[in-house]
Formats: C-alpha cells, sequence, structure tokens
C-alpha cells in the first residue's frame, strides 16, 4: 500500500471545503435573516386576512339586521299615532328614505372613520353609547376571563397529570356538565337560589345592576360593585373554567406520552419540575389559542347573561336596540363585536410562531 493512502471520501470532503462559495441570491445569507422573512410575511398575510375578514363584517352587519321583519320608525313612535308626513319626517331625518345602495356606501365610508350614525332610540351617536357601556362589560367579562383562565389551566393541568383517579374523574364530569349548560339559565338558576331565596336560603346577592344606585363613594362603592359582580362573574366562571380545563387536559395527556419527558425523568429529575418545565409548557399551545379566543370575547361581552343580570353593558345594549331595532346601534355593536374577535385572533396567529417555531416558516 502506497503511503498517499487517504480515503477517496475523505479526499473529495477536502476538496469541496476548498471550493469558493456558491453564487446566487441565497450566497451568505444568514438563516435568521430567512426565518425573519419568512415570519414577516406570514404576518403580512394574517393582517391582510384580518382586513378582509373586516371587511366582510361591515358588509354583514348592514344587510343581516334588515331582514328583520320590522319597521324602526314605527317602533320609535311608541304606536303613538302620527301622520304619513311625520313618519317620512322621520325616515329622512335617519336616512331611510334613500336607496339601499346609497345607505350602504354611507355606512361603509362612515364606520371607516369611527361615524356609525345616530342611534334611533337614544338620539345620540352610536360611538358614544357604546363608550358609555364599555367599562361595565370589560368590568364583568374582564374579571370572568382572568378567573377562569387561571382555574382552568391549574385544574386541567392536575387533572390530567392524575390521570384515571378520583378527583381526575369527578372534576373531568362537573366540567363536561358546566360545559353544557346554558349560561343564562345557570344564570337565571343563580339569581332565583341566591337573588330571591329559596327555602331556608336567604336573598344575598342583588338580582342586576352595577350598583344599588345609592350614591356611595370610595372604598363603599367599591364594595357594592363587587357584591352585584358575584352571581353574574360566578356564571361566566363556572362555564369559561370548564371549556379551558377539557381543553388543557386534552393537550396535556397527548403529550404525556411523549419521549423527551422520559428522557427528562431518566435524568433524575423531579415529577413537579416535570410537568412544570416540560409537559405543560408544550401542552399550552392550544390553550393559548383558546385564551386569544376568549379574550375577543371580553368585549363582546356574553349578551344574554348580561341581560338576565341587567348589567349595563354591550351585551345588554345590543339586546336593548335589537328589540326595537335600533339599526345604526346594532350595526356599530355587532361591527365591535366583530373585530373585538378578529384582532384577538390575529393577534393569536402573529404570536403563535414565537411560541411554536414549526408555524410560520
Amino acid at each position: 500500500m502506497t503511503a498517499d493512502s487517504t480515503p477517496a471520501l475523505v479526499q473529495n470532503a477536502d476538496a469541496d471545503t476548498d471550493k469558493p462559495a456558491p453564487a446566487g441570491p441565497s450566497a451568505g445569507r444568514d438563516p435568521r435573516a430567512r426565518n425573519t422573512k419568512a415570519y414577516l410575511q406570514y404576518v403580512a398575510a394574517k393582517i391582510a386576512g384580518a382586513a378582509v375578514s373586516l371587511f366582510a363584517v361591515l358588509v354583514t352587519s348592514f344587510f343581516l339586521f334588515r331582514l328583520i321583519p320590522s319597521d324602526p320608525v314605527k317602533q320609535m313612535t311608541g304606536g303613538r299615532p302620527v301622520s304619513a308626513e311625520q313618519l317620512q319626517s322621520l325616515k329622512r331625518q335617519f336616512g331611510l328614505d334613500q336607496p339601499m345602495w346609497q345607505q350602504f356606501t354611507s355606512y361603509v365610508g362612515d364606520a371607516l372613520t369611527g361615524d356609525f350614525g345616530l342611534s334611533f332610540q337614544f338620539h345620540t351617536p352610536v360611538i358614544d353609547k357604546i363608550t358609555e357601556a364599555l367599562p361595565a362589560t370589560l368590568l364583568l367579562t374582564g374579571t370572568s376571563y382572568v378567573l377562569y383562565t387561571a382555574l382552568g389551566i391549574w385544574l386541567g393541568t392536575r387533572t390530567a397529570w392524575r390521570n384515571g383517579s378520583r378527583s381526575d374523574r369527578f372534576n373531568t364530569a362537573f366540567a363536561l356538565t358546566l360545559y353544557s349548560v346554558p349560561a343564562f339559565w345557570l344564570g337565571l338558576l343563580l339569581i332565583i337560589v341566591f337573588a330571591v331565596g329559596v327555602g331556608p336560603i336567604p336573598g344575598l346577592f342583588p338580582t342586576g345592576n352595577l350598583d344599588s344606585g345609592t350614591g356611595e363613594t370610595g372604598f363603599a362603592y367599591v364594595l357594592d360593585v363587587a357584591h352585584h359582580l358575584v352571581l353574574p362573574v360566578i356564571t361566566l366562571v363556572s362555564v369559561g373554567y370548564a371549556q379551558t380545563l377539557l381543553v388543557m387536559r386534552s393537550s396535556l395527556l397527548d403529550e404525556m406520552g411523549s419521549d423527551y419527558l422520559t428522557t427528562a425523568r431518566a435524568k433524575g429529575l423531579r415529577d413537579d419540575v416535570v410537568r412544570r418545565k416540560h409537559a405543560v409548557p408544550n401542552a399550552m399551545l392550544p390553550t393559548f389559542t383558546l385564551m386569544f379566543v376568549n379574550l375577543g370575547h371580553v368585549v363582546a361581552g356574553q349578551i344574554l347573561v348580561e341581560t338576565v343580570f341587567s348589567w349595563p353593558g354591550l351585551g345588554g345594549l345590543f339586546y336593548e336596540a335589537l328589540s326595537v331595532p335600533d339599526l345604526p346601534l346594532v350595526q356599530g355593536l355587532f361591527f365591535v363585536f366583530a373585530t373585538a374577535v378578529i384582532l384577538a385572533n390575529t393577534l393569536a396567529d402573529v404570536l403563535y410562531p414565537l411560541l411554536d417555531p414549526r408555524v410560520g416558516r
């Protein structure tokens, strides 16, 4: 055998390393730059899709509520006898005498600038009524959102990690029961038992409204509002936590058989460390999406729950406007509700690749 007995494969590899880098648009490009570009393209596509969805909502909100078989002008008169001239004057005042296409173009143009018109019912700008009712909705649904999200994730993690135990069976069955119960029915039941009182149970909580209207100030007012919040918050938390628990439990059960958890245990990590630092972060991805979907409903509120508890928020305002129908107010509220959900979903889509690199690359 000669002295130069270097294998041919090694010689070829050495020759390849001596070759100059290939020229072209991809020469010397940092992989992180390619990932950033792909992510920005992904974000741009999601934002464009959200813009298309918002325009579709504008079109839907205009035509959908005009299918209601009712005359809003006659509803505004409260059934009082009025002349044809007066009816025509009201139609002219609110633009209802214009052709449908002209009403639509005016509505879209005004809505894009934040002007949803004048409420038939209250004779005030729609945006003012929305701004007035928004804090009450954010207080109720925001408080409920924080509570049922934290409770659902915590209980979902515990039940999945103790799969098959007595507590797992009880919590899962209880969550399934609450998840199948209509929220407004549960609210009515709580009012009957804890507001009106049944048998030995006295009426402990008010039946509705944001406060007692007694002019309380300071800490006394805070306690009064908290007292009124108890039943509607319990209603929303009972239904919301059940959904979060079931999703979190299912996601964690899928992760528990993964090889990386076996490896983590083989390294001597404690069971609670394996759960907190390895299993739960990966199982949180579907729950993360659900959290943002529910975040959109924080603004939209719960129409029937707010109506049941006479809560002065956007949900109760929507129900009141729909009964007239107050077309500008209904359209404005519908657009706000849909926009909140679309923006929350878009935000979830934008942030999701930061948690799971497989998405958007």
